[in-house]
């Protein structure tokens, strides 16, 4: 009597693409991903006294330190828009890429009990800081759009409402990307290299400085040349000046700056996932 072959619902195999994104099982695992999300967004503020006010205070008081400093003390010009809403606008924005990063690099690390327990395909993980983020940014973009809408009503200020609002998601989806794939990059590399832990710590406080968070690309230009190049090649600093020219309406929207970006953060996020494919095989014996 012939024994019928077995058919299995699910093969679990170490051989995988370096490309290779399964939508399909990433959605047969979508009720982990939200419990990942909202261990997230919960268990941050779960045992202080604020909770999630914290999500308005920290972009609202660096905003308000921002515009003393870099607008009234060092003189930076942010045209005809507020020093406030013009660096609320780029704080706001910058968080969310910088959460995305630092959370997602140390993926590996941090969940590595986890990850040598279970099998769940670890791309959920990183998946799952970018999305609890954003509920973060939309929060916080609520207060934003609070003062906005209290500047454009506002006679003094040249501050107004146009239709280059409609890319505004094509910007967060860039932002999303950059943040995925460099996290994932650099998770990768602290399974070998614990001292990218490190250089994380400070690099995203450097590489805020040539973002454009609180000043002008066109005011760096001006002032330092020779070194405008480091902002102007930024996909991170063109995306938040976008941002606001799209939101303030003062000048023209850069859109080539918008498609040099969404290459650049698509590129990043191929090499993320290529190089977090080839990792997770045998992260669990270097880690």
């Amino acid at each position: 009597m012939e024994v019928e072959e077995q058919k299995w619902l699910y093969e679990i195999s170490p051989k995988k693409g370096l490309l290779e994104f399964n939508f399909k099982e990433i959605w047969r695992y979508r009720d982990l991903l939200f419990l990942f999300v909202k261990r997230d967004i919960v268990t941050v503020y779960k045992q202080t006294i604020l909770g999630p006010l914290w999500y308005l205070i920290q972009p609202l008081f660096t905003s308000i330190i921002y515009t003393l400093i870099f607008n009234s003390v060092a003189g930076i010009k942010t045209g005809a828009v507020p020093a406030f809403l013009f660096n609320l606008a780029g704080v706001s924005l910058w968080n969310y890429y910088k959460e995305c990063l630092t959370a997602t690099s140390t993926t590996f690390t941090t969940n590595q009990n986890l990850f040598s327990k279970v099998y769940f395909p670890r791309v959920v993980m990183p998946l799952s800081t970018v999305i609890s983020n954003l509920l973060k940014y939309g929060i916080q973009l609520l207060i934003f759009i609070v003062f906005y809408l209290y500047f454009v009503f506002a006679e003094d200020y040249l501050v107004a409402i146009n239709s280059n609002m409609i890319y505004f998601p094509i910007l967060i989806v860039e932002m999303a990307l950059l943040g995925l794939g460099l996290g994932m990059i650099l998770s990768s590399m602290t399974t070998k290299y614990r001292d990218v832990s490190f250089l994380v710590t400070f690099g995203v406080q450097l590489l805020m400085y040539v973002s454009a968070v609180m000043y002008p690309i066109a005011e760096i230009s001006k002032k330092v040349p020779e070194y405008a190049w480091l902002v102007t090649y930024n996909p991170l600093a063109l995306i938040i000046e976008s941002f606001r020219n799209m939101v303030f309406g003062t000048t023209i929207a850069n859109f080539d700056g918008i498609w040099y970006s969404l290459v650049i953060s698509i590129v990043t996020f191929l090499a993320g996932l290529a190089i977090f494919n080839r990792t997770e095989k045998n992260f669990i014996d270097t880690v």
